[in-house]
């Protein structure tokens, strides 16, 4: 009981750290992209490293942690993140900041596919549900970080404040990393120990977790558009200055601590099903109304159009809140495969969502504008609404 709180700790722990360095850069976006003179679709191109980072780090990740363990392979994935960052900031060339973002995304899946796989074990240990709660750490984390990047704007360079983060979170991993369960604890071999590592991609077995990485892709690429395209957007869109233009995304992260805070309890109280649906029906056609609204009138009235299309990402924040962990729980109880294997096959359709939608934002903005861009995302909510009928029927077969 006592390891498993400790591993509860390290895990709030650990995924606040990976809220902060993931979105490190957010709020820097927009003068790293005037800096290196991109339009929308090239900085959509650009973020295709990450995008392949995170495809390679799913089959990897889960490969590995079924191998050696989750604790062993945080390790690995805590390198590379930060690593990644640093290289980011280091960046002068766009080649380079492709690359920088490959890595990036490579060691955030593989820390991601761990800390998750801990936190199913972790929950089975002290018999509560803290997934969501986990997933409010990280959201903690991408908050403090989006708002301070912006407060940093107007006082150093957006490379200086990436490499800074960067050797700080290096070296704040390492405890977090040393309390987690070990690998005789997490059960990444499946509560048998037996499960095989491999997983045919196509079929009777995998199916399901196909629908679910739908289901992540669904409320993973709106996260991912609304984090990198929200200050461009309020930027170049509706005319509000460098610094202030981070207030969409700090707004739509907010929202989303809030959810997940509460998300475990919604999800015990109204089941996983409809917690999702609801939310998905409800933040993206939110989301999509403020959008309609706020663009055209940030021309004759800034704050009320800032205030009502900070009203949509909140929206989507709240919404999108409880369905990660949602549906990460519902791949750790697939029937016969193991949690690391789920969760990697899971992910790469998810979380390669997650980094690939930034991109195919930029591309649709490219041939059409971003405000229209970004209805893929507001579709996608009201799809994963639609999508959430699949928690139940994994919650059929356990039963």
């Amino acid at each position: 009981m006592r390891r498993g709180k400790n591993a509860r700790n390290a895990l709030w722990y650990l995924f606040f750290l990976m809220g902060i360095v993931s979105m490190a850069w957010v709020p820097r976006i927009p003068e790293i992209k005037h800096q290196l003179a991109l339009s929308d679709g090239g900085l959509g191109v650009i973020l295709l490293g990450s995008t392949f980072g995170a495809l390679i780090g799913s089959q990897v990740g889960g490969r590995l942690t079924h191998t050696f363990g989750s604790q062993r392979i945080a390790a690995v994935g805590a390198l590379f993140m930060p690593g990644g960052l640093f290289l980011m900031g280091a960046a002068h060339q766009v080649l380079q900041l492709f690359t920088a973002l490959f890595i990036m995304g490579f060691g955030y899946v593989m820390l991601d596919i761990t800390v998750n796989t801990q936190a199913v074990a972790v929950e089975k240990i002290l018999d509560r549900r803290w997934m969501s709660t986990f997933h409010g750490s990280w959201s903690v984390g991408s908050f403090v970080s989006t708002v301070t990047g912006g407060l940093l704007a107007h006082v150093i360079s957006p490379q200086t404040e990436l490499k800074v983060v960067a050797v700080i979170a290096f070296i704040l991993y390492i405890p977090g990393i040393y309390f987690l369960l070990s690998g005789n604890e997490d059960e990444h071999k499946g509560e048998d120990g037996t499960s095989e590592g491999k997983l045919s991609f196509f079929d009777k077995t995998s199916l399901p977790l196909w629908a679910i990485g739908l289901g992540l892709l669904g409320c993973l690429l709106p996260e991912g558009a609304a984090s990198d395209w929200g200050g461009v957007l309020l930027h170049e869109h509706m005319g509000i200055g460098k610094g202030a233009d981070a207030i969409a995304f700090a707004t739509f992260a907010l929202a989303m601590i809030t959810s997940r805070f509460l998300g475990d309890h919604w999800l015990a109280k109204y089941g996983p099903r409809r917690t999702v649906r609801v939310g998905g029906f409800f933040a993206g056609i939110t989301w999509g109304l403020s959008i309609a609204i706020a663009v055209p009138l940030s021309a004759h009235a800034k704050v009320p159009a800032a205030i009502i299309i900070c009203i949509g990402f909140a929206a989507a924040g709240l919404g999108i809140g409880p369905m990660v962990p949602a549906f990460m729980n519902a791949a750790a109880r697939v029937p016969g495969v193991a949690p690391s294997v789920a969760l990697a096959r899971v992910n790469i359709i998810g979380l390669a969502a997650y980094f690939i939608g930034p991109t195919l934002t930029g591309g649709v903005s490219q041939l059409t504008s971003l405000p229209i861009a970004l209805y893929i995302s507001v579709l996608l909510l009201i799809f994963t609404g639609y999508q959430s009928r699949v928690i139940a029927s994994i919650d059929e077969a356990v039963a």
